[in-house]
């Protein structure tokens, strides 16, 4: 759309200026960051199927972006093309194949480039290879019908020109073949990675159904879904008890500083914790390496700078200490506090006992003091 509407309601202390500096404001480009989860996978499959699905996701707005830069690479192609005939019809000899006569002065051009006083430091071998080469190159140069031709030089500038225009439009030419049907291509992969961990069931026709563990995948939201699914699947916090639940929920959504060093056993609880820590990274680390056999890019380890201080809060601990714990501001804490909040209110609904009973009281005990506070104002 070139034009759109706003309403601005009016309420006391709002700033005409403020309002009129929005309207007057210039655009700024709006670029897709969609791409295609677990979740949403096993969501659109159980509601349409394996192919309507795909046709979804080939009308999603980050696939327009895609096929409209496909579509302006591709009349740069066109011109870029119509360039390279006129500079082949410029280049043309009579005498023979300009385009093979110019391949091989690139080839000696280039192993002569490549020799350097540091190949007297290589073996005899090698350098009686490179000599043969090179002889073997100016023979067929010499050889060659085009290398008598008057006009070779002038030939050979437009041959130049040639090649390197060749070379951008191989580039964007290969641009093309992988910006098409993107956003489908990584759907693709997705529900491989899915079918290889019996999340999706394929059918004797091809249909993908889904299996029971994906329909709580179906539930689970967020970055990790496909992490916090296989955790209850495999029981790997059943042992937990509130406290050291809101803190696994807190290294599962917590991002760290960039100046922030690996993680530690100082930022971790102790007790029935500490294994079920361990088993999640493990498992976090085998599911990244399926994800990087499929082509997806996988997601950051798991981050303990807001663990301890999780764990310490949801016991009662005082803001202060959670704050010092953490390194964090008050505003950064209550953020992050709410955002483990949703992870266990998720956990509460779609996850049997004893982890669906733990995730509600873990819920409760973070839900207190300034994040509760913040939360109704």
């Amino acid at each position: 759309d070139v034009e759109g509407h706003a309403v601005i309601q009016w309420a006391d202390g709002l700033n005409p200026q403020a309002v009129a500096s929005l309207a007057s404001r210039r655009t700024y480009p709006l670029n897709s960051s969609f791409t295609p989860t677990y979740n949403m996978a096993v969501n659109l499959i159980e509601q349409f199927g394996r192919d309507r699905t795909r046709e979804i996701l080939e009308s999603s707005f980050a696939q327009f972006q895609a096929d409209r830069a496909v579509v302006d690479l591709a009349r740069k192609v066109r011109t870029q093309q119509e360039a390279l005939n006129g500079y082949s019809k410029a280049m043309t000899c009579h005498l023979g194949n300009f385009v093979e006569y110019s391949t091989i002065r690139r080839e000696l051009t280039d192993l002569e480039r490549k020799a350097s006083p540091r190949d007297d430091q290589k073996g005899r071998g090698e350098r009686e290879k490179r000599q043969r080469q090179l002889t073997a190159l100016r023979k067929r140069l010499k050889d060659h019908p085009c290398h008598s031709c008057p006009e070779r030089e002038a030939h050979a500038r437009w041959a130049e020109r040639w090649w390197k225009l060749k070379r951008e439009t191989d580039q964007l030419t290969t641009q093309i073949r992988t910006r098409t049907g993107v956003v489908a291509k990584v759907f693709d992969r997705v529900t491989d990675v899915l079918v290889e961990l019996d999340y999706l069931i394929v059918a004797a026709d091809g249909t993908l159904t889904v299996a029971a563990p994906g329909r709580t995948l179906r539930r689970i939201y967020g970055e990790r879904d496909l992490l916090v699914a296989e955790s209850l699947r495999q029981g790997l916090w059943d042992r937990l008890d509130a406290p050291s639940l809101a803190a696994m929920a807190a290294s599962l959504i917590f991002e760290p500083r960039r100046d922030e060093g690996a993680a530690n056993d100082r930022n971790l609880p102790g007790g029935p914790f500490r294994e079920a820590f361990d088993r999640t990274t493990d498992l976090w680390a085998r599911l990244d390496d399926l994800e990087r056999d499929h082509r997806l890019p996988g997601t950051n380890p798991l981050a303990t700078g807001l663990t301890l201080a999780m764990h310490k809060w949801a016991q009662g601990g005082s803001l202060d200490s959670a704050l010092t714990i953490a390194d964090l501001a008050a505003g950064d804490f209550v953020r992050w506090s709410k955002q483990t909040i949703d992870l266990l209110d998720q956990l509460s609904v779609v996850a049997d006992s004893p982890v669906g009973s733990t995730a509600r009281k873990a819920l409760d005990l973070v839900f207190r003091g300034i994040v509760a506070y913040s939360s109704v104002a």
